[in-house]
């Protein structure tokens, strides 16, 4: 009698705590945010990793699972500035699910500008949802509240964010304190998104239609967070989400109309739409399932061809050769923190090793595949030589390569920008912050010479 009896409290009170958890208006989104901070935090796996992989993603509304997704990204971007804000007022750090809460709700009272009351009620009812964390509703009610009254109008003279200390290290040594203080600001003020329209568009016409502004390289940026879906040309498929410079690579090499091309790591697909738009035989090639899924339906809404391959490319064999190799390489992906600023907080340094010698690998192989003066264009989303200028280098010795000059002068691009030595292009988060700032890249291109002088 007693069990049973014990089965009903515990079932009531578990309907109770979905209740409010559930229930009660923006709190979903809330306790979304705050797992997605939870498992960056403690189980080093990436928001983006989450939201294709946990299920429990799976069930939110498009509305509240957007709106979970940034407010988490903001938390850790404000990490630090949050966090000195608490430590002001916390004796002893509560367990990280509780401190998440409160982390959560401190950037939504100081940096959101949400109404106090509403923070901190979601905040205790977080808590109350919780049997191990309901102790500390009535210390998130107190400390809130003191929050809300005192450092509201100090917030944006807060820290910012420092990124960790080996990488932070070695950036400094490779440029200086002063530009890494501008990348990190540059993380910090975030990332608006950059659209590429189908060739032969009116730049003007789309940038009034979808608020935008037009960039040198004629990428789209944005002006306001919109649900994308919703945008005007979408359904038509007459433009597709990507960074201005993740656009670079493809852009810098002139005409592809023709040229037989393999987009070795595609997912999820900007530089194959941007390929196949230029009249390029797209092989796209990548190993993973979930991601290819996406480039799919992005070739189909935009009405664009490519082969595509889900295989390992380091293991997956073909006698075709190609005119160009795309070799976007996996990489510490440390030029796009203002988009992913959960990346520090994964990103160790033995990452590095390992993803040096993949690339050399891939480098490798991509030669192989080349047809005579075929070209290598190799490409990384990293601010770090050892994944650009050091493995371009190397690759020339080992193959006996030659660096092409590349095609930037009617991009806008800063001309300081580019290596005239070396004939590449590194592009850094703290350029054109008046526009808004881009990810960082490195791009060479490498030409296959070994058959020529045979």
């Amino acid at each position: 009698m007693q069990k049973t009896e014990n089965n009903i409290k515990n079932k009531t009170g578990q309907r109770q705590r979905d209740n409010v958890r559930f229930k009660k208006p923006g709190l979903l989104s809330r306790w979304a945010a705050v797992e997605l901070i939870n498992q960056v935090l403690e189980d080093k796996k990436s928001i983006s990793n989450q939201l294709q992989d946990s299920d429990l993603f799976k069930y939110l509304t498009a509305s509240d699972r957007a709106r979970s997704q940034r407010l988490a990204l903001q938390t850790l971007r404000y990490l630090r500035r949050i966090d000195d804000i608490l430590h002001i007022y916390l004796s002893k750090t509560p367990p990280n699910k509780a401190m998440n809460i409160l982390r959560l709700a401190v950037l939504e009272i100081c940096s959101e500008k949400i109404s106090p009351h509403a923070v901190v009620d979601g905040a205790v009812s977080l808590m109350k949802a919780s049997r191990k964390l309901v102790q500390f509703s009535g210390l998130s009610n107190a400390i809130l509240r003191k929050i809300s009254n005192n450092d509201v109008d100090s917030w944006n003279l807060g820290e910012v964010t420092e990124l960790p200390k080996w990488l932070r290290k070695r950036l400094v040594h490779v440029y200086d304190e002063a530009i890494v203080k501008d990348i990190e600001l540059a993380h910090l003020n975030g990332a608006k998104t950059d659209i590429t329209l189908k060739p032969g568009l009116d730049l003007i016409k789309w940038a009034e239609e979808l608020n935008a502004n037009i960039l040198p390289t004629g990428s789209l940026r944005l002006q306001a967070s919109s649900q994308l879906s919703k945008l005007s040309g979408f359904d038509e498929g007459m433009w597709w989400v990507q960074d201005v410079a993740a656009t670079i690579p493809v852009k810098s090499i002139g005409s592809l109309k023709g040229k037989s091309v393999l987009d070795t790591c595609a997912a999820p697909g900007g530089k194959t739409l941007q390929l196949a738009s230029l009249g390029a035989e797209v092989v796209a090639l990548d190993k993973s399932s979930s991601r290819l899924k996406i480039l799919r339906e992005n070739l189909d809404r935009t009405n664009m061809l490519a082969e595509i391959i889900q295989a390992d490319f380091l293991n997956w064999n073909t006698d075709q050769t190609f005119d160009y190799i795309l070799l976007d390489a996996p990489c510490t992906a440390t030029g796009t923190i203002r988009r992913h600023p959960d990346l520090p907080l994964l990103r160790t340094k033995e990452d590095l090793t390992s993803l040096i010698q993949l690339q050399s690998d891939m480098i490798d192989k991509s030669i192989a595949m080349l047809k005579p003066s075929g070209k290598l264009i190799f490409t990384t989303c990293s601010l770090l030589p050892e994944e650009g200028e050091i493995q371009v280098k190397a690759a020339m010795k080992r193959h006996n390569l030659r660096a092409v000059k590349l095609s930037i002068e009617a991009l806008g691009l800063n001309p300081n920008w580019y290596n005239n030595d070396l004939d590449h292009l590194r592009l850094r988060p703290d350029y054109w912050t008046d526009r808004g700032g881009m990810d960082g890249f490195f791009i060479g291109v490498l030409e296959n010479r070994k058959q020529l002088l045979d």
